[in-house]
């Protein structure tokens, strides 16, 4: 199987590239997880039962509380027509196989939908794309099989060759590996029914990025979350 070009470059560049991350991670601001609440119920109309998994971007983190983050704006989106429980089980940091053993841990209970944000952390933590594969398979398996998921929606891996907080040519081969993972997301999307790929493509603009250069802001988590409720809406859960 041939190189991809994106990893020739980060061989060659290795040393300046371990020197640049190394100053962003001196550099980065580190923001909190929103505080707010994790669980609930809410709405009127048809019952949706709504598992929302991930990393920081699941978890709110540019957000000042999770109700302006990704699940409390995704959750009063579809509140108008829907009767919603949902559970959020998103950390900092979180790779895929991490949220896969964390789902492991957490006891059986029934979801109608399951929501990844997931890739961005085994983009920058350089999971082979094989491996990461593998275990997004397994956490789609184990979605269907523990939690009685009938669709995955997984999010597209953000343009990470656009966030502002890294310097290149950091930025511009992480953007480009992150592209090959979202085109592996895409594929297992295609062959897979119950998987729906949404591409994380919201047109850049400064007001979307949270004042950490890296995570979303309040004006983008809206956004995200109404192009997530339309899709929902989109399927056929009757």
């Amino acid at each position: 199987m041939p190189i991809a070009t994106d990893t020739l470059a980060k061989l060659s560049l290795a040393p300046l590239l371990i020197a640049q991350a190394l100053y962003v991670r001196q550099k980065a601001l580190n923001l909190p997880e929103p505080p707010g609440p994790r669980q609930g119920h809410t709405g009127t109309g048809r019952a949706l039962r709504l598992l929302i998994a991930g990393d920081s971007s699941g978890a709110g983190v540019g957000a000042t509380a999770q109700a302006r983050a990704l699940s409390g704006c995704l959750v009063d989106a579809l509140a108008s027509d829907h009767q919603v429980t949902w559970q959020l089980e998103a950390r900092t940091g979180d790779t895929t196989r991490a949220t896969l053993a964390r789902l492991t841990a957490l006891p059986a209970a029934p979801f109608d939908i399951a929501v990844l944000a997931l890739g961005v952390n085994d983009v920058t933590k350089a999971a082979p794309l094989p491996r990461w594969s593998t275990d997004q398979r397994n956490l789609h398996q184990l979605l269907r099989q523990k939690f009685g998921v009938r669709h995955i929606l997984a999010s597209g891996i953000p343009p990470i060759g656009q966030f502002p907080l890294l310097p290149q040519p950091l930025r511009g081969l992480l953007g480009r590996t992150a592209d090959r993972f979202d085109a592996e997301l895409a594929r297992l999307a295609h062959n897979d029914p119950s998987l729906h790929h949404l591409p994380f493509d919201l047109p850049f603009r400064p007001e979307y990025i949270a004042r950490d250069g890296f995570h979303p802001s309040e004006v983008a988590y809206p956004i995200w979350a109404a192009r997530l409720a339309a899709e929902i809406r989109r399927l056929d859960l009757g």
